[in-house]
């Protein structure tokens, strides 16, 4: 990676959210997913989401994805409600990975990005079927921005190799140039460092402060303690659907209710976190 990744102070929090939710609340059937949780993310920020396992952390993602259409409350981004429809929403500026890798393993890396750049042209079915200039021109812009992204990301010498051939850690990177290819305002990260050993973990730290760095919003879900508290200016502790902390990362790291429901159940935790300069505590 050529460019400098720097931990900056938290972006201020005082003008208009980029992204605001109200009251957003999921149910299935007379399962309560998320419940009533109120969620602001401003440009420049990076924001964790951290929670239990089974806490609503990938729901709240789905309806603020359009993944879900929220039973109640709604969700307002750059100044207007988003719809819906993952379509839409991706268009308005909202990228996502996923907790689960989803590339497509029999394409290159190279095509893997340029699929996430297709929402950004403007060429039709008829356009594409004859491939006249317009094609021509949507198709090399697409496959120039392409390699830029791998580049960002660290993986320009793989671009012609296939998604499935490329380690675990290079595929999650792979995965994050394809949201970026979608021009977003704001990227939601689910578990982006799940599967990494200590060396990737780092990696994908730095690149995150590079994304932002770049001016976007980042959202996380993360169960590594120390890669979250490390990286976030601000985070938000979901228990059952429900929020319980939000604040600074150590604000929220030396909370005792954060400490009881996620990160262990009593004093013990809390010193292996603070102690071990190598140790994660993954709930």
């Amino acid at each position: 990676m050529t460019e400098t990744a720097s931990a900056t102070a938290s972006p201020p929090t005082d003008g208009e959210p980029l992204l605001s939710a109200r009251q957003v609340t999921m149910r299935f059937g007379g399962l309560l997913a998320v419940d009533r949780v109120d969620f602001d993310v401003y440009p420049g920020e990076i924001m964790g989401l951290i929670g239990p396992n089974g806490a609503g952390k990938t729901t709240f993602f789905n309806c603020l994805t359009g993944l879900y259409k929220p039973t109640s409350g709604r969700v307002v981004f750059n100044g207007a409600v988003l719809p819906p429809k993952p379509g839409k929403v991706v268009r308005a500026g909202v990228a996502r990975t996923f907790q689960n890798i989803r590339l497509f393993a029999n394409m290159t890396a190279l095509e893997n990005v340029m699929v996430g750049r297709y929402c950004r042209t403007s060429s039709g079915p008829l356009t594409s079927i004859v491939r006249g200039p317009k094609f021509r021109r949507e198709e090399g812009e697409t496959r120039e921005r392409a390699a830029e992204l791998l580049d960002f990301v660290g993986l320009p010498e793989t671009s012609e190799g296939l998604a499935r051939n490329l380690p675990y850690g290079d595929q999650r990177r792979l995965e994050i140039a394809r949201a970026l290819a979608t021009d977003p305002k704001l990227l939601l990260l689910d578990e982006p460092t799940a599967g990494m050993n200590p060396q990737e973990t780092r990696q994908a730290e730095e690149l995150i402060f590079k994304i932002r760095d770049r001016g976007l919003a980042v959202i996380t879900i993360e169960h590594d303690m120390r890669f979250i508290f490390n990286l976030c200016d601000r985070v938000l502790c979901l228990v059952q659907g429900r929020p319980l902390v939000l604040g600074t990362p150590e604000e929220v790291q030396s909370d005792p209710r954060v400490i009881e429901a996620y990160i262990g159940t009593g004093a013990e935790s809390q010193r292996t976190l603070d102690s071990d300069p190598e140790g994660d505590v993954d709930a």
